[in-house]
């Protein structure tokens, strides 16, 4: 079968025949991803498509899982995390068949079919805001984990300084130019996202690497006696217990976003039908990761679980060769998020052009324009990520602002819009929940964060 030939035969006559109306699509991804490279793509795989899914769930917040269940305890942890993901199961769901029903092949067309111009745009902006935000803060994080970072006077060594020193070609700027040039410019080339398949692939081995790691210095440590059991369930002594409860609510709310990809990946499958079983392997097998993370995570560091738990391998872990597993968790660790990264850019581009060139050919068609779009964007991120590192504090506003709309508050207010009439009573019960539970969550996310920033710059003058 070849992407942009389709006819409405067969089983899958509903859902290919809207291909036939990409035209009237109100956002890009099969007016600009699929008519551009008809004669030679026959579609995507399954494994493929949950692949690319799962790389684009599962990024830097897994390191952030394990000081959720040092705050929420293991039991009530473990819970929130698995009804999550089928929430966020709930949240595609309304997306896909509001896209069905409106006969459209996009985020921005769903919102479009809802909102009219306004909820197109808006959305549009929101997955920028998003994605730029995550970007940058990946480059960040594998600068600082490379090349290391210096906080409160203090220089924590990275894994290559650590190895050779301190040198020009050890540095933030030489280690992220280097990545820039040898591993995103090349995988954001790729005009599909399913020519990323085999990268999300590795993404998704590495984010196990890391599991197994974890889990195997966890047991040994636990048969060793060295380790105890950690807590079941959340110790609340007085009303400031109760608001860390809260604050890290937000944590997996956002920890399954990846709403801005579903319908590029479903676009390019083989058999668009399949979209719901790619959502919910793809859910099942993040979820497996998340719970063996924070499970084992917590296991190993119990109290002293930092917020970004691969602090914690930058000590001794009081093994033989923890040296060696330290560095192999934070090299891993890099090249995960490495590899994450096209597949968020990749969302991006097809948002920024949406934007920019909304009556514009399609985008793989138009080699310049693409060109200059990746080229603008790559160098955004890096010069945002080199140059103004306070940029993370702007974005832990936005992006968690961004990231409950793209979500959860979009797809509810799609359903209770319920512009054709599809929408059950049960689906608009659970849409006023999800509406409710997104804006709780981002009025705490953004609380935790000003206070922090406040008490941050209370303290910098006395120190």
């Amino acid at each position: 079968m070849t992407i942009g030939n389709f006819s409405p035969v067969g089983n899958d006559g509903q859902r290919r025949g809207k291909r036939i109306l990409e035209e009237e699509a109100p956002l890009l991804p099969s007016k600009q991803e699929e008519t551009g490279e008809s004669d030679e793509f026959n579609g995507a795989s399954f494994a493929g498509a949950v692949f690319n899914l799962s790389t684009t769930i599962v990024g830097a917040g897994i390191m952030s899982l394990p000081a959720t269940m040092k705050v929420l305890g293991l039991v009530p942890g473990i819970l929130l995390i698995i009804f999550f993901a089928f929430f966020t199961e709930a949240s595609i769901d309304m997306l896909t068949r509001f896209s069905r029903a409106g006969k459209t092949v996009s985020y921005g067309g769903v919102m479009g079919d809802a909102f009219g111009r306004t909820g197109k745009v808006l959305t549009q902006l929101c997955i920028i805001v998003n994605n730029v935000g995550v970007l940058i803060v990946y480059m960040i994080i594998i600068g600082d984990v490379l090349s290391g970072t210096s906080s409160g006077g203090n220089h924590h060594f990275g894994v290559l300084e650590g190895w050779f020193g301190q040198h020009w070609w050890t540095g933030r700027f030489f280690i992220l130019l280097v990545s820039m040039l040898a591993v995103f410019a090349p995988l954001a080339c790729f005009k599909r996202v399913d020519s990323l398949r085999f990268t999300s692939a590795l993404s998704v081995a590495l984010a196990v690497v890391f599991v197994i790691i974890t889990a195997g210095i966890a047991i040994v440590k636990l048969l060793a006696g060295s380790i105890a059991m950690p807590k079941l369930f959340p110790n609340i002594p007085d009303l400031a217990s109760v608001w860390n409860f809260f604050t890290v609510v937000p944590v997996i709310v956002t920890a399954y976003i990846c709403h801005y990809n579903v319908h590029p990946i479903e676009n390019e499958l083989e058999d668009p039908s399949q979209i719901k079983p790619v959502v919910r392997t793809s859910l099942a097998l993040c979820s497996t990761v998340y719970l063996t993370t924070s499970f084992f995570g917590f296991l190993l560091f119990g109290e002293a679980t930092l917020d970004d738990v691969l602090a914690n391998f930058d000590s001794n872990l009081g093994i033989p060769y923890s040296s060696v597993l330290n560095d192999a968790v934070r090299v891993s660790y890099a090249v995960h998020l490495m590899l994450v990264f096209p597949m968020i850019f990749h969302a991006l581009r097809l948002n920024v052009d949406g934007l920019l060139f909304p009556s514009a050919r399609p985008l793989s068609s138009d080699n310049q324009r693409f060109a200059i779009i990746t080229a603008v964007l790559l160098s955004v991120v890096f010069l945002a990520a080199n140059f103004i590192p306070s940029i993370w504090d702007a974005f832990q506003f936005t992006g968690a602002t961004a990231a409950v709309c793209i979500g959860f508050i979009f797809p509810a207010a799609i359903t209770l819009r319920d512009p054709h009439g599809i929408a059950t009573k049960w689906d608009k019960i659970v849409a006023i929940f999800m509406i409710s539970l997104a804006v709780l969550s981002n009025v705490i996310a953004i609380y935790s964060d000003a206070y922090a920033l406040f008490n941050e710059s209370k303290a910098s003058p006395q120190s």
